[in-house]
C-alpha cells in the first residue's frame, strides 16, 4: 500500500466515527498532512478521500483554491502597476487577497445544499504560501463550518503545530491531524 492509500485509509477510519455538533469550528476542521512531494500524486488520487467519505454516509464536495492568486490578480485595477514594484502588493495580500480566498471557501460552505453532514476539501492551499497565511483563512472560516473542512495540507505536523512546506514557522491549531 501507497502512502496516499495509506494516508486515505486512515482518514476513512477517522471520517467515520461520529460528529458531535457541539464541536467548534476549528474542531470541525480536518487536516490532511502529507509530505510536500506527494501533491501531485494526492491531486491525483483524492478520489480516495472522496470515496470514503461518500461510503461513511456523508457529503462531498471540493474547492480547489489552486488558481486564486491568479484571479484575483487578474481583477486587480493597478497588477500592471504591482509587477513593476511588487513590494506595493504586500499590504492588499494581507488584506484583500486572504479575503478573498476566504470567500471562495465560505461560497462552497454556504451552499444551500451544504449541510451539517457534508464534508468540504479545500485542495491547493500550498499555492498560498507566501501570498496568505493559512492560520487566518481558516480562523475567518470557523464560524461557516458546519460539517468538516478537510484541508489538504503539504507539510508537517507535530503536536498540533502546522507548518506549511516545511518552510514557515508553523502555528498551533485544534483541528483533527491525520498524517502519515
Amino acid at each position: 500500500m501507497g502512502r496516499i492509500e495509506r494516508l486515505a485509509d486512515t482518514y476513512s477510519q477517522h471520517i467515520r466515527l461520529p460528529w458531535p455538533q457541539t464541536a467548534a469550528g476549528a474542531e470541525r476542521v480536518v487536516m490532511l498532512v502529507y509530505p510536500k512531494e506527494l501533491e501531485c500524486l494526492l491531486q491525483v488520487r483524492k478520489d480516495l478521500f472522496a470515496i470514503a467519505t461518500k461510503d461513511a454516509g456523508h457529503e462531498w464536495f471540493e474547492v480547489d483554491v489552486a488558481n486564486s492568486f491568479a484571479e484575483w490578480m487578474a481583477q486587480e485595477e493597478y497588477r500592471d502597476a504591482y509587477f513593476e514594484s511588487p513590494e506595493d502588493l504586500n499590504a492588499k495580500l494581507e488584506s484583500d487577497f486572504t479575503a478573498f480566498v476566504t470567500q471562495r471557501i465560505r461560497s462552497v460552505l454556504k451552499m444551500p445544499e451544504v449541510g451539517k453532514t457534508a464534508a468540504i476539501a479545500v485542495l491547493g492551499i500550498g499555492t498560498l504560501f507566501g501570498f496568505a497565511h493559512v492560520s487566518q483563512i481558516l480562523k475567518m472560516l470557523e464560524p461557516d463550518i458546519h460539517g468538516r473542512l478537510v484541508v489538504f495540507f503539504p507539510g508537517t505536523c507535530a503536536q498540533n503545530n502546522y507548518q506549511l512546506l516545511d518552510a514557515r514557522d508553523g502555528w498551533n491549531y485544534l483541528a483533527v491531524p491525520i498524517t502519515l
